[in-house]
């Protein structure tokens, strides 16, 4: 590991800690190729249309999910920090080039993968929030849930690349 982890705050971070049965570079190939992405970030039966990646820190990070019904949730966020293979660091609060954005309960999002002595991968995803409060409405969507589901779906998919 070439980076300190983050260390959480039980106060305003939520995090999901899973080991995986695909190596970290598969694991982070899906999660940084647009083409891929579209096929496993939204849990089912939502989708992810479309997603634009710039993969350096600035750089664009947008998805646009939709629901069963139809409705579409667009999110554009910044990259803050990319470690090749182990680490990738973004935030709604920010757009591309840095630039401040408003939004509903901005959050950041951080990813580190550890490959395993098993050939697998220690996955954390943790959401880091403004205040409690956001904290406890993201938990109340089903961050858990959801975000785990997504990484479900992420492993089938890296096992058929």
């Amino acid at each position: 590991m070439s980076f300190t982890p983050h260390v959480l705050d039980r106060d305003l971070d939520i995090e999901l800690i899973r080991e995986v049965d695909v190596p970290p570079e598969l694991v982070w190939r899906a999660w940084t190729t647009p083409e891929l992405v579209t096929q496993w970030f939204a849990p089912k039966p939502y989708e992810t249309p479309i997603c634009e990646i710039d993969l350096r820190p600035g750089g664009r990070f947008r998805t646009v999910m939709r629901s069963p019904e139809g409705d579409e949730f667009d999110g554009t966020g910044c990259f803050l920090d990319v470690v090749d293979g182990e680490r990738l660091a973004w935030t709604s609060a920010l757009g591309p080039g840095f630039r401040p954005q408003a939004g509903p309960m901005p959050f950041t999002a951080v990813i580190e993968l550890e490959a395993t002595s098993s050939g697998g991968t220690r996955y954390r995803a943790v959401a880091m929030h403004q205040s409690p409060e956001d904290l406890k409405q993201h938990a109340d969507m089903g961050f858990l849930e959801g975000w785990g589901a997504a990484l479900d779906q992420l492993v089938a998919l890296a096992k058929t690349l």
